[in-house]
């Protein structure tokens, strides 16, 4: 870090705090300086030629001279294969437990020396030097990885390994978490280290809040994810492939990811994308559907400063007929920052706001930040050190960091205990009438003008009993922290179902929340950038996201926040937040143009509620997210692939925001079939590329004809919305009733739509035959042949 940084990291952080940190990373650096030992020498080894297998249940074991190697086939199709004695389990991406064998699955030889598992959905193959490929059942390749190679210390302790993999050569790469440089993920190198980048961040900036060594690949052959459940720092270089022109040969893509430790295991799924993203989930978890009031409009801000002014906030919405469905407060609401305490100077009544609030229809959302300020009489301190609930270090200390409170202390989420402990202490914001939480800082981060502004990677936490330090446990700590507060608030309140959503995570994060893109920078890049994290986490199995409307820092211009707040209407979490010297970013404070617009996005968003119930409750059911890439339906349109402007709103919906200044028209590639814009009612047939009206009032949006969708009707009720299908092309919908907060298990209700002698014909299918719509039925769109 040069002298400038140093300065920004002190204004960031303030003077006091600066000196603090200061020291902090002093002190990391001195304990990471004694632990972990230098790696010291080390030895390469590769598994070498096989000498010998044995059978097993869906697959087996295929020993070589200097390595070993589990396959297996799961019941779901899912494919496991670990080196070295890994197995499945222990997992923190894992739901519980791995499925079962496969068990009319198993080891044969193959060609060359080689052995193979053949199932019913895909091909194993393993050669005699170590690479395994993964095939479809027609034989097609869709993956190949490479015979692996160690590196090991002479005096023992975790190896560093490589494991390079080829997709074909028309392959497309997604995933690896929040990314904003996607949702297509270009050639270059991807690091697995979950990082605050600082203030601020756009699309150049890597690595983000949420990395995942989860890939997912679409090519002509097929789509596949595959997971490297490892935990460690590591590096994914990413290598798109290319085609040979006339007789020449295709270069493969490639994908080499490199790890500083941990096991060498991987699972990969097959299929279409929405079979890929349901095996995905099965594996590691359903997504946990937010409350329905939090699927609707959200105000944050840093810095509201009292209970007065949320009020006037609140009212303001109110005045201009604006929804509002919750508002959160930030840290600046807490006493002198400390987590689980209340300014009762700024905040004299918390509950009694909260209850008016309530009675108006708006929930309070409260943050909650994992630093504990280290001092005795703080009461979150006290009861975690009677516990010993904080990350220590390999002397037995606490390892203390600086964050907003001062010195801080870290508690140790991967300790069951202290989860428990931690989600005990959820009772205080229950008290304080808060309906939900977001967790934010737990990458978790310590302000360090230079170096990792994160724990030292010598800090030892407990694993579940395993043991290890932190370079193991860094990246699953959001995680963790998410368990623990969403277990604990089950427990205190199990009759609603917890909102809660996390600036950090990891694989599985989505059993326990959602998440949002932290601090993206105000401009068109933000804005862009915005799209990418939530399409790329949804691919990852993180369907519920969405971004800081406006950006986190400086001032948007009445076109960005407008164009952004266009784009939010039809996310998955709709929240506009602004950093505290930001500026105000109610709607209203950009002009009276700019006021009429947010609100006919609002009303948008309000109408499509039961869509967006039905959406949140498909994806706990199939891991389908929210918002998907064009391609999702047709993966084998290249066009589709390379789309990263526009989006899917579930199966029925196609959204082209704006993304660029000065835009009131833009081009947009359609998946096939026909769509109709949903203002204009005009249809258009694809697959191909139109151009349409984006003018200020809002952005194209435009429905798949034969489409169910339910909608909210003028006096509060639902109602099918019904898009014409075409003549000989018959359409439908799924549509899941709002089931309430508790644990209830939904109904999900399928309807059929198709075009008789000119008429629409709207029936649900039931388990004795079609019947008649019990909700009101509306046809819209040209109805022709």
């Amino acid at each position: 870090m040069d002298g400038r940084e140093l300065v920004r990291s002190m204004k960031v952080v303030g003077s006091v705090q600066g000196l603090r940190a200061v020291r902090s990373a002093w002190r990391q650096w001195r304990t990471d300086a004694r632990e972990p030992a230098p790696r010291g020498p080390e030895r390469a080894r590769v598994p070498g030629p096989v000498t010998g297998a044995e059978r097993m249940p869906g697959g087996g074991t295929v020993r070589f001279a200097r390595a070993e190697l589990h396959v297996c086939v799961t019941v779901g199709g899912a494919v496991f294969w670990g080196w070295d004695g890994a197995r499945p389990l222990p997992s923190y991406a894992l739901d519980e437990a791995s499925p079962g064998p496969d068990p009319r699955a198993g080891l044969e030889p193959d060609k060359d020396g080689g052995w193979r598992v053949v199932s019913e959905r895909v091909t194993v193959a393993v050669s005699r030097h170590g690479a395994v490929e993964v095939r479809t059942p027609g034989g097609v390749l869709l993956r190949r990885e490479l015979p692996p190679r160690w590196w090991e210390r002479a005096p023992g302790g975790p190896a560093r390994w490589v494991q390079r993999s080829e997709v074909p050569a028309d392959a497309r790469f997604f995933g690896l978490g929040g990314r904003a440089s996607g949702p297509r993920l270009r050639d270059g190198v991807y690091r697995l280290w979950n990082t605050d980048p600082g203030g601020r961040f756009g699309p150049d900036d890597d690595p983000l809040y949420v990395t995942m060594p989860v890939q997912l690949v679409v090519a002509d052959a097929g789509t596949h994810l595959a997971f490297y459940d490892n935990s460690w720092d590591g590096r994914v270089v990413l290598r798109e492939g290319e085609e040979g022109a006339g007789s020449g040969h295709d270069r493969p893509g490639g994908s080499e990811l490199r790890m500083d430790g941990g096991p060498l295991r991987c699972w990969v799924v097959t299929g279409t994308p929405a079979r890929v993203l349901h095996a995905w989930t099965a594996l590691s978890g359903a997504p946990t559907p937010p409350p329905a009031w939090a699927l609707g409009p959200q105000h944050a801000r840093w810095g509201f400063g009292s209970e007065r002014e949320v009020r006037r906030i609140v009212a303001g919405y109110r005045e201009r007929d604006l929804p509002l469905s919750a508002v959160h407060l930030d840290i600046d609401h807490y006493d002198a920052h400390q987590v689980f305490t209340v300014d009762r100077e700024r905040f004299p009544d918390l509950p009694g706001l909260a209850k008016e609030l309530r009675a108006d229809g708006v929930r309070l959302v409260s943050i909650v930040d994992p630093a504990v300020k280290a001092e005795r009489g703080n009461a979150v301190y006290d009861s975690g050190s009677a516990v010993g609930a904080f990350v220590r270090d390999g002397r037995g200390r606490e390892v203390r960091g600086v964050v907003w409170p001062g010195d801080c202390v870290y508690p140790d989420f991967t300790d069951p205990l202290v989860r428990d402990w931690w989600g005990g202490l959820y009772e205080e914001r229950l008290a304080q009438g808060f309906a939900g939480v977001w967790h934010d800082m737990n990458e978790p981060v310590s302000f360090a003008p230079f170096g990792d502004p994160t724990l030292p990677r010598s800090a030892r936490h407990r694993l579940e009993g395993r043991g290890g330090d932190h370079r193991e446990a860094h990246n699953v700590y959001g995680l963790a922290m998410a368990r623990a507060g969403f277990e604990g608030l089950w427990r205190l309140r199990p009759e609603e179902r917890p909102f809660l959503f996390s600036r950090s995570g990891w694989a599985g994060m989505q059993r326990y929340g959602g998440t949002w893109s932290g601090d993206v920078s105000t401009g068109w890049p933000g804005l862009r950038a915005s799209l990418s994290l939530v399409l790329g986490l949804g691919l990852c199995g993180v369907p519920y996201s969405g971004p800081d409307v406006g950006g986190f820092d400086g001032s948007p211009s009445p076109e960005l926040y407008l164009r952004w707040f266009q784009l939010g209407a039809y996310l998955p979490l709709f929240r506009t937040h602004a950093a505290i010297d930001a500026g105000r970013r109610e709607p209203w404070e950009f002009g009276a143009e700019v006021l009429e617009h947010a609100r006919a996005a609002l009303a948008g968003r309000e109408r499509l509620l039961p869509y967006f119930v039905t959406l949140a409750q498909l994806a706990r059911l199939t891991g389908a997210p929210y918002a998907r890439p064009l391609w999702w339906g047709a993966p084998e349109d290249r066009a589709l692939r390379d789309c990263e402007d526009a989006f899917l709103l579930g199966d029925s919906l196609l959204v082209a925001p704006v993304l660029e200044r000065g835009v009131e028209r833009r081009g947009v590639r359609l998946p096939r079939g026909r769509w109709y814009d949903t203002v204009t009612g005009e249809a258009y047939e694809g697959p191909g590329q139109v151009v349409l009206d984006a003018p200020r009032s809002r952005i194209p949006v435009l429905a798949r004809a034969g489409a169910v969708i339910p909608v909210r009707g003028e006096d509060g009720g639902c109602v099918l919305e019904v898009w014409a299908p075409a003549d000989g092309r018959p359409g439908g919908g799924l549509v899941v009733r709002d089931p309430g907060d508790g644990r209830g298990e939904p109904e999900v209700e399928r309807y059929t739509s198709r075009l008789v002698d000119g008429e629409v014909v709207v029936e649900r299918v039931g388990h004795d035959g079609a019947v008649e719509p019990d909700w009101e039925v509306r046809v819209r769109g040209v109805r022709r042949g």
